[in-house]
């Protein structure tokens, strides 16, 4: 299959391979001492000097900045970290996003999908969390996505502070299936590469939902069958090893906290990929079409989210308030029609009065203007102050 541009390529033309000289290798004795270059596992440019550059899936930079220095190739692929020498999620992390942080508290080297339909703000809210987020490096996967937003997200997003600490993979809709999925791949290589030197990393895709259709090409062209919806069974084989990538790394080494967009089709959270992706991830924060038909950014659904990490990283006054808001939340929505109607009367259920009291605040709360930084202490204090923890 290719993997750059086809043009003026015809059916029928001959392919020669090129021939690739022997060269040795340092080996264990048990190991044969020779092996050719082919062999090798694609290696691929990495290191400081790829901050504040945009670059395609072979590290070629796309920003007209001149030729990348300071950077040495290493493997796309690399040997997995032993669960058991993994460190613990145990440290919460600052999102900068009030809903975020109050209901939804992202641990140091967690993985997190963000699962959306189409222009419900996901991009957005990325950006947000890429401005915001405290972390020493960002890595930004843009995969299978509409070509004009890779200019839009560095300009309007990044911005200038932004893009000196970023690194940006760009492999957009039009590009070959195994270019696509070459740059997911690039991508956490890059986020592994500053991990393993003790840096915290924060990995944002978009989306793993292209990873995996460029994968459905891939797999249907060879001949797979398709089973769910389409999807052959290596789409769901190749998720979970791009994610388990991710996370933290050695005790006392570096991070990579991951946040994967997951493309909900037709805004049905039982697409098979939104199911898969649920299984392998550390939590979910569920972007709700209604509530941006509404006007209210960010359009987080609290209901439908969740961190599996938040007991492990939130203070016990945090996780009762956080229960509490969840609780007057859930017995609002359940109660909004009769509201609406008219049919509600106060005095006969005095949590749904806290409620309805409580409504105009809370939805205060989870709000946020997309130039507005909330740290975690202000949106943990500010949520203690409405549900009265």
């Amino acid at each position: 299959m290719p993997t750059g541009d086809v043009h003026g390529l015809a059916s029928g033309a001959r392919v020669v391979p090129r021939q690739t000289p022997v060269v040795p290798m340092k080996l264990g004795a048990t190991q044969h001492p020779w092996r050719r270059s082919e062999d090798r596992t694609l290696h691929l440019p990495v290191g400081d000097g790829l901050l504040g550059r945009v670059v395609d899936s072979t590290g070629h930079p796309i920003d007209r900045k001149g030729p990348i220095e300071q950077v040495q190739n290493e493997p796309l692929i690399r040997r997995p970290i032993n669960a058991m020498d993994r460190d613990p999620v145990r440290r919460p992390l600052d999102t900068g996003v009030r809903a975020i942080n109050a209901m939804l508290t992202v641990g140091r080297g967690q993985r997190i999908g963000l699962f959306a339909g189409t222009g419900v703000g996901k991009s957005v809210l990325l950006g947000m969390m890429a401005r915001y987020t405290e972390a020493d490096v960002i890595v930004v996967g843009l995969i299978g996505e509409r070509g004009r937003e890779v200019k839009e997200f560095i300009e309007d997003i990044l911005g200038e502070d932004g893009i000196r600490r970023s690194v940006v993979v760009a492999a957009p809709a039009d590009a070959p299936p195994l270019t696509r999925m070459q740059g997911a791949n690039y991508a956490t290589a890059i986020a592994e590469h500053f991990r393993d030197r003790g840096a915290h990393v924060l990995l944002l895709m978009d989306s793993l939902t292209r990873y995996a259709m460029a994968q459905r090409e891939i797999a249907l062209a060879i001949g797979e069958p398709p089973a769910t919806k389409g999807y052959p069974p290596s789409c769901f084989a190749k998720l979970p090893q791009l994610v388990e990538r991710s996370g933290n790394g050695v005790a006392g080494g570096g991070s990579i906290t991951a946040f994967y967009t997951v493309l909900s089709e037709g805004d049905d959270q039982q697409d098979p990929i939104a199911d898969a992706a649920r299984g392998i991830l550390d939590g979910h924060i569920v972007l709700s079409r209604e509530l941006a038909e509404a006007g209210h950014y960010p359009a987080i659904d609290v209901e439908r989210s969740v961190s599996r990490v938040m007991n492990n990283v939130g203070d016990p006054q945090h996780l009762e308030a956080a229960r509490r808001f969840r609780q007057l939340h859930a017995k609002h929505n359940k109660a909004r029609d009769l509201i609406q109607l008219g049919a509600y009367a106060p005095g006969h259920d005095a949590e749904l009065d806290t409620a309805v009291r409580l409504h105009p605040v809370m939805t205060s709360l989870l709000q946020q203007d997309m130039n507005q930084r909330a740290s975690l202490a202000s949106s943990v204090k500010q949520l203690c102050a409405v549900v009265g923890v």
